[in-house]
């Protein structure tokens, strides 16, 4: 059995949202969390809906990472 690890951290993954709803979401997310930082959120696209869900998560809290400067918490 192979063994699959992911960066730490905390991912909202959304599906079948347009962009505004996107933003909505993310937004009450983030007042419910109580926090601006420390989640990343991702859309499912058509290149990434074929991905395994570790592949996917790893990739995008990476990309979080580089983008915020951002420990894996």
């Amino acid at each position: 059995m192979e063994s699959i690890t992911t960066k730490d951290g905390r991912l909202i993954l959304f599906h079948g949202l347009d962009q505004d709803e996107a933003i909505k979401a993310m937004g009450a997310v983030k007042a419910a969390l109580g926090t601006r930082d420390g989640v990343a959120f991702a859309m499912t696209t058509e290149s990434n809906l074929s991905w395994t869900v570790a592949d996917l998560v790893e990739h995008v809290l990476e990309e979080h990472q580089h983008m915020t400067g951002a420990q894996p918490t």
